[in-house]
């Protein structure tokens, strides 16, 4: 049985705020982790994470009323050292998933790491997840690498995980 995945439009980009994150955030991305990947990172790991001075930080939010706080929709973690960078973590909440937060976020994370002099920017994806691959391959990221059974799932099935490569020189 295949069940059908709910498609919803773009979000207009006047409704969405990448804010750049820092320690203050830890709480915050540690609960939309949470929500999104198994094992979760703790909160006290990703306040020490965002101190730190190679990291690049950003959480996406979204107004969805005139009034009142714009709801969480997403967050993204890079790292960068010397001219190479490191997509560690990116998630879109449940909500907002595939309708252009996670590419103003990635988006987000290129321009950082490129102001901060990295040349080339590295990830790693599941094969499994047709959407991020999607993203990725639409940023000009490419397989450079392969991990056999890195990701354990929930269910206890193993999902290989795909080392990308994106040349910052032609990111789009």
């Amino acid at each position: 049985m295949t069940v059908k995945q709910e498609t919803y439009p773009p979000i207009d980009g006047r409704y969405v705020s990448l804010l750049w994150a820092e320690a203050e955030a830890a709480q915050e991305i540690a609960a939309m982790h949470a929500a999104l990947f198994d094992p979760p990172w703790e909160e006290d790991s990703l306040r020490n994470m965002l101190i730190d001075p190679g990291t690049s930080a950003l959480l996406a939010r979204v107004r969805l009323r005139n009034v009142g706080p714009a709801a969480p929709a997403g967050f993204a973690i890079s790292r960068t050292a010397a001219d190479e960078a490191e997509i560690l973590t990116i998630g879109v909440t449940a909500p907002f998933q595939r309708r252009g937060i996670g590419r103003r976020l990635a988006q987000g994370l290129l321009r950082a790491v490129t102001t901060l002099g990295a040349k080339r920017l590295f990830l790693e994806v599941a094969t499994d997840n047709e959407s991020a691959l999607g993203l990725y391959r639409s940023l000009n990221f490419e397989e450079v690498g392969r991990r056999e059974g890195y990701y354990k799932r929930r269910d206890g099935m193993m999902a290989d995980a795909l080392t990308l490569s994106c040349d910052l020189n032609q990111a789009p």
